[in-house]
């Protein structure tokens, strides 16, 4: 939640917090915390009286509406009627992709001027010395 803000930042939200609710802070904070808890066991009721309802187990993540069709109005082959077309598009989709990465890394390696060839070391002794340009020089 909290991932994009550093720690001068929290500190200073901290310190903002402090200057808005001064004492009443610790009420404030118990407050927040006993409306979160009351939305989880509002959210919890309401799941558990949706499943004795249709007489199935279901869970939060149930709830979003194409999950909750795949999983109680399709049965499984209807699912698989569904995918069956959409499956070799998609395999297909990714051989190519995976040749087309495989030949970018192929490229990419070739044009890698600054690190060494995976030679063998009698192989490089045998070869002339090279100069050894900058580019970013050049």
């Amino acid at each position: 939640m909290f991932e994009n803000l550093n720690w001068w930042e929290i500190g200073a939200l901290l310190m903002l917090a402090l200057l808005i609710f001064g004492e009443r802070l610790p009420k404030v904070l118990g407050d927040g915390l006993k409306m979160l808890r009351g939305l989880r066991n509002m959210a919890q009721g309401a799941t558990a009286d949706l499943s004795r309802e249709l007489g199935t187990d279901i869970q939060l993540e149930d709830l979003h509406p194409k999950a909750f069709i795949r999983k109680h109005l399709l049965s499984e082959e209807d699912e698989q009627a569904l995918r069956k077309p959409l499956q070799s598009l998609f395999d297909d989709v990714k051989q190519d992709l995976n040749g087309v990465k495989s030949e970018l890394s192929d490229v990419a390696s070739a044009a890698d001027f600054k690190s060494t060839p995976k030679t063998t070391a009698p192989a490089e002794s045998s070869r002339p010395a090279q100069q050894r340009y900058d580019l970013d020089a050049t």
